[in-house]
């Protein structure tokens, strides 16, 4: 049988981990294939060799049949490589069209021709039904968009294999259902594809075949269309997994969280949140739905204390937390797990012992007399870590060592900890396997069984109908609707979330 890439026996290890212990890929011309398995699993450090940015231990690596060294990751572009990473490579000030030639800029009499990359760039999103503006800034458009840029830099330099790593993590519907297309089309016009992923729906859709890889070892090769969902949880996770989150019914106390008139603006001074009115109370989770942009970021950012608001009320049990520092709202019993866990969840270069006691680290034991003990930092990180599952090779490891799945429970186990009377979840599931997930959402709801009041903001809509109590619909920064989570499905979320009212309840 005729491979496109081989990738045979490959071992590769960090201090103290080994990350891909002799897996085995084996990639055919013209097919979508998935590396699925749990974060941590090991599934983009393997890619990462084939890309030419780690050396492996062991194993060896073809193209097309011929044994190559992939040195680095323009010995693998000359090889027809292209990897389209989770987190983009672009520069936010340059145009789509600069981003795309950076490093391959065509040149006339020692100057770029921009205007002929553009030319080239744009002829190249119509040929692949991309629908990219060339001359449009990266910082100006969506992150779909900024994602297509990515997959355009690689056909321009002429990949005739592309890896997507997790391409669908931060993705609306919309923009997942456009991506799955664009992909067909790729593979029609002859490219393979590397499909680095957890989601099994997406699996099921778009692949024809998957490498399951567990605990860095590789497990096995499937045919997609002679398995399922099902199956496949099982190989990822090497258990049983329920895709259903099994919860009793709510039965919710008083009102704890509650917002009234609010208004926020953005860094740009655009008001996103606009008289917005909203209540959690104690012992329910209330799911925010709604499209990115619709001012949840900057909701958040308000109830947490990082961004001021210009007007409104927020309360929390008949307290005033409007405008309060970061710190004296968390004093104020609220929890945050944030949106973007490296930007506001962590300090990536400082141990993960010492980010699992970020919100704690001033007072007794952790410190005294603002001296710190790091005798009880490690010790009480090391019962959280255990407690969690998070998969580390100890507690002194650093914080961007881990998976991206690890990190995001590290941040849950340090605000859950903290028994907190309003616990804001802002995408915690995003980017994480279901094994994970399952273990995210039964924690929400132990929380909400405590008592405790649960705000859940997320794009997954899956995720909103399973674990919500209560559904609020966000659009251009108010509550338009209000919904039960039994009464309601995708289809009449995504017309609220869109603006409009479903058929049952007429036109808004």
């Amino acid at each position: 049988m005729d491979y496109v890439i081989e990738m045979l026996n490959i071992r590769k290890e960090f201090p103290g981990i080994v990350a891909n212990d002799d897996i085995t890929l084996q990639v055919q011309k013209g097919e979508i294939h998935a590396l699925l398995g749990e974060n941590g699993a090991g599934k983009s450090t393997l890619m990462n060799v084939l890309f030419g940015l780690y050396k492996p231990e062991k194993g060896s690596i073809r193209i097309q049949g011929k044994e190559v060294n992939v040195e680095d990751p323009n010995v693998a572009n000359a090889l027809g490589i292209g990897m389209v990473h989770q987190h983009f490579m672009l520069v936010d000030t340059f145009t789509v069209t600069e981003n795309i030639v950076l490093g391959s800029e065509p040149n006339k009499a020692g100057t770029v021709d921009i205007k002929r990359a553009e030319k080239e760039v744009q002829a190249l999103s119509e040929k692949y039904g991309l629908n990219v503006d060339a001359t449009a800034k990266i910082r100006d458009i969506s992150v779909g968009m900024q994602q297509r840029a990515e997959i355009l830099k690689t056909l321009y330099r002429g990949a005739e294999i592309l890896i997507l790593d997790e391409p669908t993590a931060v993705l609306t519907p919309q923009e997942i259902k456009e991506l799955t297309q664009i992909m067909k089309d790729l593979v029609n016009e002859g490219k393979s594809i590397i499909l680095i992923t957890h989601k099994l729906k997406e699996i099921m859709q778009v692949c024809d075949k998957c490498t399951i890889i567990r605990k860095g070892k590789g497990i096995g090769t499937v045919d997609v269309k002679d398995t399922n969902a099902t199956e496949l949880a099982s190989l990822m996770v090497g258990r049983e997994v329920t895709f259903k989150t099994e919860k009793t019914k709510a039965t919710p106390g008083e009102n704890a969280l509650s917002v009234k008139n609010l208004k926020v603006k953005d860094s740009r001074g655009v008001e996103m949140v606009k008289d917005l009115n909203l209540h959690v109370r104690q012992g329910e989770i209330v799911g925010v739905a709604g499209v990115d942009g619709n001012g949840q970021t900057e909701l958040v950012e308000a109830l947490t204390g990082l961004k001021k608001s210009s007007s409104g009320e927020i309360t929390l049990n008949n307290r005033s937390i409007y405008n309060l520092e970061p710190r004296k709202v968390t004093e104020a019993g609220v929890a945050h797990i944030p949106q973007d866990r490296h930007k506001h969840g962590l300090l990536l270069d400082f141990p993960i012992g010492e980010n699992m006691v970020m919100q704690s680290y001033y007072l007794a034991p952790n410190s005294k007399r603002g001296i710190l003990n790091f005798k009880n930092i490690y010790k009480k990180a090391k019962s959280l870590i255990e407690e969690y599952d998070v998969r580390t090779p100890d507690e002194y490891t650093k914080a961007r060592s881990l998976s991206g799945g690890n990190q995001q429970k590290a941040i849950i186990a340090r605000e859950v900890d903290r028994s907190p009377d309003l616990l804001i979840a802002s995408q915690p599931t995003r980017g994480l396997d279901v094994g994970a997930i399952e273990f995210i959402h039964n924690k929400l709801i132990e929380e909400r069984d405590k008592g405790r009041a649960v705000l859940l903001v997320s794009f997954e809509l899956d995720e909103i109908l399973n674990v919500s109590d209560r559904i609020a619909v966000m659009f251009d920064g108010k509550i338009i609707e209000e919904v039960n989570p039994e009464e309601t499905d995708e289809q009449e979320l995504g017309l609220l979330m869109a603006g409009r009212k479903s058929e049952k309840q007429g036109e808004a």
